[in-house]
């Protein structure tokens, strides 16, 4: 969602779905390298160091925090290397490498998973690389290249693809003249016992750890009351299905190749009593989602009680962004809303939860820098969003978070704020069209991981472009095809009908493209639930239960006359 007028800032590559060819002849051109590939002398060594990732990512650095250590699958040893593209980020993992002038050296790794990609930059001649689209067992990368006159290391990487699953690496080789780098270096040494386990933020059900880190550790077991409760590769963990009220004690120890240490001093931790929640009004059967804007972009200017009654949920934009990664705050922008109070503002919350209307905040927007990708941050988001719902009364919470997201802990945040704030909950979500485009993007696996305790995801089924519908068929938005075979791929992905929306600007002024007409979205909510007015798509079964339509913003609804809600409320409301 966006908080200037106008166009949104379009995300570079939106159309990645459809680089398969693209990306074929790139590889194609670049795999024309691979001749240099010759047989390694006698003398030369594999200078790449830790290239079994026996010692953690010791001498490797991957992007944005993409990488971990992992136990399974490996391809020798006790590790390997799994990657995660997220969002922007494709998962690429550096390191470099000492190499002598005037040499030839073989590059090697071996893969497994989503797509991989191995390659060098600065090798002083023409720089390689090698891919493959993924594989269910490990499967070896091979090129080479040779070093300029000059050259003295090299960058060596492996990197994923955009959309796609995690990779694994293993057993990287760069086989050549010893460039003095030392190689692997001699073999792990058992760990020290972790220092400094402190116990930190607690729920009903579950306890924040975290330590020192501990030099030569690949990982890290935790142990609840003498029993291993988790694993880390960080410095931090989640202790998780505890019951509420309950005193425990935990320990760590660190692990590498070699083994295990001693276990840390014992500290202790009591859960929280049970909270008294968020729950709020039952969302109907069929629902219409509008975002409200807590700050004056062009539209109009409205209180809560402004928003008409067409709308369902509504969800209060936006949450911001706090030092502490994870954690997020909420403050009324006073000014920019002619004076709304925040006393006012308290108030029509209750006002309208008692007309039956749930009131969420939502996380993120166009510009939300919101990061949730280790445990300390899961536990973060966890709690701040807790603490607004205690301090305003809001009703759940809306992930919008449109500049990257991670599965793993944004399931950990929303199961840990579900376990605070009870049943009644209200999570909903608001993807990019890319981000729905396959079951293996981060936040359809957050969708399907929490689909037990999600209320509804409402697509942005705009400022797209061209995308794939679930016949694999190129759709053009703006049209009732663009938006039924779209919605299809979370339909035939794994979600519950209920838990699918339809998300469209409110005006033409709502979104930089892809706004459709009220008579458009009402055509394609009678496609997807009974199977009439389709476009050229129409879906093999129907949807009777799907929940409904969501806009961006109920400001710019009211700037246009509210012409989306006066005709999409009323046939959400009338659907089977």
């Amino acid at each position: 969602m966006q908080r200037s007028a106008g166009s949104r800032r379009r995300r570079r590559n939106t159309s990645r779905p459809f680089l398969g060819g693209a990306m074929a002849v790139i590889a194609a051109g670049a795999l024309t390298v691979t001749g240099l590939v010759s047989t390694a002398q006698a003398a030369d060594v594999n200078n790449a160091k830790n290239a079994g990732f026996e010692s953690g990512l010791a001498n490797w650095s991957c992007s944005a925090g993409s990488g971990a250590t992992v136990s399974t699958p490996v391809r020798s040893g006790t590790s390997a290397l799994k990657a995660t593209p997220a969002g922007q980020d494709h998962a690429k993992c550096t390191q470099t490498v000492a190499v002598k002038p005037n040499s030839t050296y073989a590059l090697s790794s071996w893969v497994q998973g989503g797509y991989a990609y191995l390659g060098v930059t600065g090798s002083g001649t023409t720089d390689v690389s090698t891919w493959t689209p993924g594989s269910t067992t490990w499967t070896k990368l091979s090129t080479s290249f040779k070093t300029g006159a000059n050259t003295t290391s090299v960058t060596v990487y492996t990197h994923g693809w955009y959309g796609q699953s995690a990779y694994f690496a293993d057993d990287v080789e760069v086989t050549g003249p010893d460039g003095g780098g030392g190689g692997d270096g001699p073999g792990p040494v058992i760990p020290a016992a972790p220092a400094g386990l402190t116990a930190g933020a607690t729920t009903t059900s579950s306890v924040a750890l975290s330590w020192n880190a501990v030099s030569g550790a690949t990982g890290y077991k935790v142990y609840r009351d003498g029993v291993q409760a988790t694993t880390s590769t960080g410095t931090s963990a989640t202790v998780t299905g505890l019951a509420a009220d309950t005193a425990y004690q935990f320990t760590v120890s660190a692990t590498n190749a070699a083994g295990e240490s001693v276990k840390s001093a014992a500290v202790s931790a009591r859960t929280a009593k049970p909270g008294t929640g968020g729950p709020g009004p039952a969302v109907p059967k069929h629902a219409v989602t509008g975002y409200w804007q807590n700050f004056n972009n062009g539209a109009a200017v409205q209180k809560l009680t402004d928003v008409p009654a067409d709308y369902d949920i509504i969800a209060v934009s936006f949450a911001d962004a706090m030092p502490t990664p994870g954690q997020v705050t909420f403050k009324l922008d006073t000014a920019g809303l002619n004076g709304y109070t925040d006393a006012q503002f308290r108030a029509d919350i209750k006002t309208k939860q008692a007309q039956g209307k749930n009131v969420i905040i939502s996380i993120g927007g166009e510009l939300g820098t919101v990061r949730v990708d280790n445990d300390a941050s899961a536990t973060a988001f966890a709690n701040s969003v807790y603490a607004l719902m205690q301090d305003y009364g809001f009703n759940g919470v809306d992930i919008d978070l449109e500049n990257g997201l991670n599965a793993t802990y944004m399931t950990k945040a929303l199961r840990q704020l579900s376990a605070k704030a009870g049943s009644g909950l209200v999570i909903t979500m608001a993807p990019q069209t890319i981000d729905m485009q396959s079951t293996s993007g981060e936040y359809f696996k957050t969708a399907l991981n929490i689909k037990d305790i999600l209320t509804v995801v409402n697509m942005q089924y705009y400022n797209s472009g061209s995308m794939l519908g679930c016949d694999g068929k190129v759709y053009s938005q703006g049209s009732v095809d663009f938006l039924t075979a779209l919605a299809c791929i979370q339909l035939e992905g794994g979600l519950d009908p209920s838990q699918v929306g339809i998300g469209v600007p409110a005006s033409t002024r709502g979104a930089g493209s892809g706004y459709v007409s009220p008579s458009i979205v009402n055509a394609a909510l009678d496609c997807l639930t009974k199977g009439t007015n389709c476009g050229s798509f129409k879906p093999s079964k129907t949807y009777p239960s799907l929940r409904g339509a969501m806009t961006w913003s109920t400001n710019w609804d009211a700037t246009a006359g509210f012409a989306w809600s006066k005709a999409v409320g009323p046939h959400v409301r009338s659907l089977p």
